[in-house]
């Protein structure tokens, strides 16, 4: 996996430099059982930092392996980074995209994981790495096509002595989560999310793995970084990245070297070069493990030091950072796609650690903060453009500050560049309010602690400060320094780095004439030996670990039902972390009731009161550290205000006023109206929506569809602005329910709402909800889309049966089992996909139908074979014993240590509610899954996915689509953006 875009904006440090060290003695205890003493004593000095809110500990091992470690006791789980600082800038120039094959490489096991003969199968890797060099080094077509005939022979050989897929089911079975690597300029990051009492197990997996990393299944996997790059290719907000990128930085590795690398150095691979890299790059003086979750800080570092101490120390990797020419006037680039049209500015800024790059990080949140920025206002709010933002992205050598913006219906690209200079100019010129830099200090604080609430982004942190060489007290100290930062401060650094040195793109709708993709290799399926195991496997998995009892909700203990004034049900969940709070009113009507409700929800931002106009509406709310937002769905309005609660009487006020006396809007209605219609237009380029929204929808409930009932653009112009006033001021006039998750007491907030929340005397019934049918699939069809695009995407959708209880505990062990088949096959063995899953999908109302839905994006020249495979596991199951293993334990582990909490409490019950469920349904799965036997997972594969009717939905390029292929699965029919979109 690649990643585009910077670090989060909250995880940037400056400040002092001071680091407190401690030191602690404690004994030393056996490997085996976590509690024998032994005589040896062992001293680890440790940092820490004053004002802390992670109270972090930062050991440094003596080989040099940084380890951050915090304590967050939410649930009997542990977020795992293991950082390595070394990205694309380290590729070397003739090699690009070194560092993310490397990325893909340590997934495949080492000398002994993923292996039944290492002898016999080294020899044949050995021999695939000399062809490799040879191929590279061949520059006549014939002969390298020779070349790689044999590659791919070899490579079948090599595959018969390899476990594909080792580590992944290891993690698996242990309960791990969300396992995956990134690879980004300065950095490449393994990530995982263990259970708790699965931390020795999985550090010596880990050890293992990053001290013997073996580069088998080589070719097909290659194949896949291929697809990544076609997939780059299909991207227009990649491509347009890029551009900036390449002008920004002409001769720094940030512009001069791609990620994923170029095409003909992805044709050229080298296995020899990937090796030196890993060998330079990949030693624990250039490395640190960041963690963050329920861990016993002694005990964890001990355990590190025992698998991890023993790593070789080399010498550290030196970069030498080439330092760019000043930028004298606008650089213009141009960018064709498919998607609709927009335009980047983008500046190159210093360097994260740079004392400027924390003021420029303001500068971003004083134009775009998603609510009272000058973009926020002056833009959005006012309807001048469709859509327009701003963010700085830091990285180590340099930064970069961009602000995109997406023209109204006859507005020209020129006139949006305008604008947003327009609001970058008021910055230089100091023209904005001096208390907008509190509110945005004030924030920025509430969000830090938001964040914080998550292990993830608590974990992601310490890889901020490890790749950026900030020490800990730095880092710690940024909202101190983030909150000195002056009106003064603001403009000087606006004026030194903004100025006429920016990078132009225009993202215009189009053909692209340099279109690129990487070619199909000719690839011979490699075996994946489902049923065996490597002798490290075995071993590995007859150790034990002290099993973790789960805990589920109980709906009458873990949350309080009461009622306010009118009989309003109130349903309660208390925040014990912290000082933030969630409110919700939701009634269960929405937009299949009336399509102006929807209008009406829109148009509510637009709209001042008697005593504020809309944007100083904003501005209030964010001087509050509160925010409020209206969501309407199809059967649901949800109504939310969020923030601190100690100005929550303050932000309940401010948002009942808007309620209740919002003020209709001519202009900001045919403002409004005239960006529905572009934003139309707009989707309809965009083949996410096309293919999952717009597709999705017509499969399952035919031409006339939830997605494509739109009023018309007649009927929108139409629409008067007291209608919709009408309509906002009488939401809180029917039946609904508040949801609280926060600090206050019951009788409290009960007390709170009864004097602030605005109802009439007698609640109105919500309107019986329009509901749409499902269609049945009679004949199997092929639905497909013309999308200019150099992949074809498809799904495969099955519909069930209504959603019934009983079947669930099956369907979560068969999306388990399913899941690593899958990559398994399409991608490891066959290379056909990036991409690709299945996944029963349970309904989420009761008497609505469950779908079984299959998704692969391949090459247009892979689609026959990409959709025979996918069809192939979906007729006939592949049975593997050790894969079912895998995935019972995978499904106990991660239940047991799963924790629903804080405001997904009250959402859980939601969903519960509407499922016609009285209890936390885990439960049923959790107890089953210990008696499941292969039989009743083959007997629901028979029963509910095997020749069950189904339509497969297919987006791609009509001159690239095997129409022949698709006939084979049933009729084919064109389906056009009209008949999808309804307009």
């Amino acid at each position: 996996m690649t990643k585009q875009k910077g670090t989060s904006l909250l995880l940037l440090a400056l400040g002092l430099s001071f680091t407190q060290c401690k030191n602690e003695t404690y004994q030393t205890q056996s490997a085996t059982d976590g509690a024998a003493v032994t005589a040896t004593q062992k001293e680890y000095t440790y940092e820490t930092a004053p004002n802390d809110p992670l109270n972090a500990r930062i050991y440094t091992l003596s080989n040099g392996l940084k380890v951050y470690l915090t304590d967050y006791e939410d649930a009997p789980r542990v977020q795992t980074f293991i950082a390595v600082r070394a990205g694309a800038k380290n590729d070397p120039a003739d090699a690009t995209g070194l560092a993310h094959y490397l990325e893909h490489m340590v997934f495949k096991g080492t000398s002994e994981l993923g292996t039944q003969n290492w002898g016999k199968e080294k020899v044949e890797l050995d021999k695939i790495e000399a062809l490799y060099e040879k191929y590279r080094a061949t520059k006549d077509e014939t002969a390298r096509k020779k070349i790689y005939a044999q590659i791919d022979s070899v490579s079948g050989v090599a595959a018969t002595y390899a476990v594909a897929n080792e580590y992944d089911k290891i993690l698996g079975a242990i309960g791990a989560k969300g396992t995956n690597a990134y690879t980004w300029v300065d950095q490449t990051v393994y990530v995982n999310d263990i259970p708790s009492n699965q931390l020795e197990r999985w550090l010596e997996l880990e050890a293992d793995r990053f001290a013997d990393m073996v580069p088998r299944i080589f070719h097909t996997e290659l194949e896949a970084v291929y697809e990544e790059k076609n997939r780059t290719l299909d991207n227009d907000g990649w491509k347009v990245q890029e551009a900036i990128s390449a002008a920004l930085f002409p001769t720094h590795q940030y512009g001069s070297q791609s990620t994923i690398g170029t095409i003909e150095h992805l044709k050229n691979p080298s296995i020899t070069e990937i090796k030196k890299y890993y060998t330079k790059y990949y030693v624990p003086n250039n490395m640190a493990i960041a963690m963050s979750g329920d861990i016993d800080f002694d005990q964890t570092i001990r355990l590190i030091d025992k698998y991890w101490g023993s790593m070789e120390k080399k010498p550290e990797p030196a970069f030498d950072v080439t330092q760019e020419q000043p930028i004298q006037k606008p650089i213009v680039k141009e960018i064709l796609g498919p998607d609709a049209e927009n335009i980047s500015i983008a500046f190159r800024t210093p360097a994260i650690n740079d004392k400027d790059a924390i003021v420029i990080e303001m500068i971003s949140d004083l134009l775009y903060n998603g609510q009272a920025g000058l973009v926020d206002l002056n833009l959005n709010q006012q309807q001048k453009v469709l859509q327009a933002y701003a963010y700085d992205t830091p990285m180590k050598d340099y930064g970069m500050f961009r602000m995109t913006g997406m023209p109204r219906q006859g507005q020209t690209l020129d006139q949006v560049r305008d604008l947003l200079l327009g609001q970058l100019d008021m910055i230089k010129k100091g023209n904005f309010d001096e208390s907008l830099i509190q509110a945005v200090v004030n924030n920025d604080k509430i969000n830090t602690m938001k964040a914080y609430e998550d292990n993830s982004n608590r974990a992601d942190a310490f890889v901020t400060a490890f790749i950026y060489d900030m020490p800990w007290q730095k880092f710690v100290s940024r909202p101190a320094a983030f909150a000195s930062i002056t009106k003064q401060d603001v403009m000087a650094v606006a004026n030194k780095y903004f100025g006429n040195n920016y990078v132009l793109v225009y993202k215009k709708t189009g053909k692209d004439p340099n279109a690129q993709k990487v070619e199909k290799p000719a690839i011979t399926p490699v075996a994946v030996n489902r049923d065996v195991q490597s002798e490290y496997y075995k071993q590995f998995m007859a150790k034990e670990a002290a099993p973790l009892r789960p805990v589920f909700i109980d709906y009458s203990k873990d949350l309080v039902e009461t009622t306010m004034k009118q009989n309003i049900p109130v349903i309660y969940t208390k925040n014990k972390d912290n000082g933030l709070f969630q409110l919700y009113y939701i009634l269960d009507m929405g937009t299949n009731n009336d399509q102006k409700l929807g209008m009406a929800v829109n148009y509510l931002k637009y709209l001042g009161t008697d005593k504020y106009t809309a944007e100083e509406l904003q501005k209030e709310f964010y001087k509050l550290g509160t925010s409020f937002d209206v969501f309407s769905s199809g059967d649901q309005i949800h109504i939310s205000l969020t923030g601190l609660d100690e100005n929550f009487e303050q932000g309940l006020n401010l948002f009942e006023s808007i309620l209740a006396n919002a003020k209709p809007n001519q202009q900001a209605l045919n403002d409004m109206v005239a960006g529905m219609l572009k934003a139309r237009e707009d989707a309809k380029k965009n083949k996410g929506v096309i293919l999952q929204q717009a597709m999705v929808n017509y499969a399952k409930y035919g031409a006339k569809n939830p997605f494509n009932t739109n009023l018309s653009e007649k009927q929108l112009k139409a629409v008067k602005p007291q209608e919709l006033v009408s309509i906002i001021k009488s939401i809180p006039t029917y039946e609904h329910r508040v949801l609280y998750y926060g600090p206050r007491e019951t009788d409290k907030l009960v007390a709170t709402l009864n004097a602030g929340h605005n109802v009439p005397a007698t609640l109105k019934p919500v309107p019986a909800e329009k509901v749409y049918k499902e269609v049945d699939f009679a004949q199997p069809t092929v639905y497909w889309a013309d999308y200019n695009m150099v992949q074809a995407e498809m799904l495969f959708l099955s519909k069930s049966v209504a959603y019934n209880k009983d079947i669930v505990p099956v369907v979560r062990l068969y999306n388990e089992y399913m899941g690593g088949i899958v990559f398994q096959d399409l991608r490891e063995s066959k290379a056909l996909a990036y991409s690709t899953y299945s996944s029963y999908a349970t309904a989420a109302k009761k008497d609505r139908a469950n779908y079984l839905q299959s998704y692969i994006g391949a090459q247009s020249d892979k689609l026959a074979e990409a959709m025979a495979g996918m069809q192939a596991l979906l007729t006939d199951m592949p049975l593997a014993d050790a894969n079912f293993q895998n995935a019972v334990a995978s499904l106990k582990n991660s239940i047991s240590t799963e924790r629903i909490t804080r405001s997904d409490v009250l959402f859980n019950y939601e969903r519960a509610k509407r499922l016609g469920l009285t209890y936390d349904i885990r439960k049923d799965v959790y107890q089953s899954a210990n008696t499941m036997t292969f039989d009743q997972l083959k007997e629901f594969q028979h029963k509910y996915v095997k020749g069950q009717p189904q339509v497969i939905l297919v987006i791609g390029s009509k001159d690239k689509l095997n129409f022949k292929e698709l006939e084979k699965y049933g009729k084919v029919k064109q389906l056009n953006l009209t008949e999808l979109f309804g307009y």
